[in-house]
């Protein structure tokens, strides 16, 4: 529903801010793609239109289909790069081992991977520019939350049938829920049991923002966007309004628990005897300015890491679980391997890691249903070279066709066909080293779920921790199938270059009755 809204949101700001604002857009548009002609990015070719006004049209079209054009591109150009119109700029589109590990050498100086990411979420106006500035949550993602994942998976667990048993009726008979909005819930319920623990886990204000956050900075971020730069300030001050309601909204919650913590940090320290293990003590222990430690901070860092967290391991559950309703040759295998694991090595973290025909049907499910299709975005801040001595110049956007790639013969055999053990069968099943070297949450130049580098995703350890966890939880205690018992995926929905899950679909529980 929170995705579906957000593309409703989306079209229809379009469909009424352009016959207002088609001037300005035009005009922004024209600019930037007739400085084109006269840059290095004129050599690089095209898919679609090139002309500075003819390609406007494309750029309409990757506002609608941007998987389209990317999947296109790949195809006419065999991974050689190309270039891509959007409303707003050229994006320069790579692909392969050798591109991949091209960007992964640039250094900060050639390429940016801020600074897309707040033009993205036009973060000065929806998170507010002090996170950017001195952006130490990413710091406690990739120290606290990481490492606290094994001590803490007993409550990721606990919350998971907790929010299963809430949110799915325990019956022996089918009974009919919405896909994405449910399991939406239950993943929210059980990262944040993790993140900020009982009993704010299962306030239902505090879940309501945490889910409906994303789709607030999505919007907004869209909807400033479509203004040239010099009128983004008094856009972001009048779009920006729904986005601060929520954080205040959030602050009302969060503000007795993050007082009370920080009045004991002053008397205790960092003292683990002193202060809980959760992410508010987890974000004082990455602080390094004064105004790290005000309330109001804290409130946005959590709530950034919730709109990190939250929809893209919704995406991954979901994805996951409509492919073993339409896939019900596989459940038993799975089955079989994770009673298997738990009975000789009880149910944790580490049992996780040897389910490995659970995490290679996860896998697959990611390879062929990812939540993006273009990935491991930069800005270029001055010339860039390609080892091909292809040259991009400044100012420009270049980004990784990952759906493309993962869905290529090149890459993998029978790559259209879902093949749930394909990376078992990578290593002839065996429970190696190398095996682990196959796990969803490795990262690889030739297949990329996280990006890859030093700015691969900080979070995917937790994010498929939790689907894992659930995942399993469903896959023991619940039979599925899709509604009328349909074998058919539900069709994603697609909005530039991301995928997102069916938001219509409805799947059918039931307690397990099958060996």
């Amino acid at each position: 529903m929170l995705a579906q809204q957000h593309l409703y949101f989306s079209q229809s700001f379009f469909t009424a801010v352009i016959p207002v604002l088609g001037t300005l857009i035009v005009g922004r548009f024209g600019i930037n793609h007739y400085k084109a002609t006269k840059s290095p990015l004129n050599a690089i070719p095209t898919i679609g239109h090139s002309g500075i006004l003819l390609s406007y049209l494309t750029a309409m079209k990757w506002m609608a289909r941007g998987a389209d054009l990317l999947q296109e591109g790949y195809i006419k150009f065999h991974g050689r790069p190309f270039k891509v119109a959007t409303p707003t700029r050229w994006i320069v589109v790579l692909s392969g081992k050798k591109y991949v590990d091209d960007l992964c050498r640039a250094s900060e100086d050639i390429l940016s991977f801020n600074e897309p990411a707040i033009e993205t979420t036009q973060g000065d106006y929806t998170f507010g520019p002090r996170l950017h500035v001195h952006p130490h949550h990413i710091n406690t993602i990739r120290s606290s939350v990481t490492r606290n994942i094994s001590g803490k998976f007993e409550d990721i667990s606990d919350e998971a049938l907790a929010a299963l048993d809430d949110y799915i009726p325990s019956s022996q008979e089918w009974r009919s829920i919405p896909a994405y909005e449910t399991l939406l819930h239950i993943v929210c319920r059980t990262t944040n049991r993790y993140l900020v623990g009982l009993p704010l886990c299962r306030n239902s204000d505090y879940l309501f923002i945490s889910e409906q956050f994303t789709v607030d900075v999505s919007v907004t971020s869209q909807k400033i966007n479509s203004f040239p730069d010099i009128l983004k300030p008094i856009a972001g001050k009048i779009f920006g309004a729904q986005v601060k309601e929520r954080i205040k909204a959030a602050y009302d919650i969060l503000a007795p628990f993050i007082e009370d913590r920080l009045e004991r940090f002053t008397r205790f320290g960092l003292d683990r005897d002193g202060l809980e293990n959760d992410v508010f003590t987890w974000l004082l222990e990455s602080a390094t300015q004064d105004y790290h430690y005000s309330v109001e901070d804290i409130v946005r860092r959590i709530l950034v890491i919730n709109f990190t967290s939250i929809h893209t391991t919704a995406v991954g559950l979901i994805q996951g679980i409509y492919d073993l309703a339409v896939h019900p040759e596989y459940v038993q295998e799975m089955r079989d391997e994770a009673e298997r694991v738990i009975d000789e090595g009880g149910w944790s973290k580490a049992s996780l890691h040897k389910m490995h025909k659970i995490d290679s049907f996860l896998k697959e499910s990611f390879r062929l249903n990812g939540g993006a299709n273009l990935l491991m975005i930069r800005k270029t801040i001055k010339d860039w070279m390609l080892s091909d001595g292809t040259l991009i110049p400044p100012d420009t956007y270049v980004g990784v066709a990952v759906d493309a790639m993962n869905k290529s013969e090149a890459s993998f055999q029978d790559a259209q066909t879902f093949n749930g053990f394909r990376f078992v069968a990578m290593n002839d099943g065996r429970e190696s080293l190398d095996s682990a070297k196959q796990h969803l949450v490795c990262l690889s130049p030739e297949y990329i779920v996280f990006g890859n580098g030093r700015h691969a995703c900080p979070g995917r350890f937790l994010g498929v921790n939790n689907i894992k966890v659930m995942f399993i939880h469903i896959l023991l205690n619940y039979d599925v199938q899709l509604e009328n018992g349909s074998l058919e995926h539900p069709p994603n929905t697609y909005f530039a270059a991301s995928t997102i899950p069916n938001q219509e679909a409805k799947l059918m529980f039931r307690k397990r009755i099958s060996s």
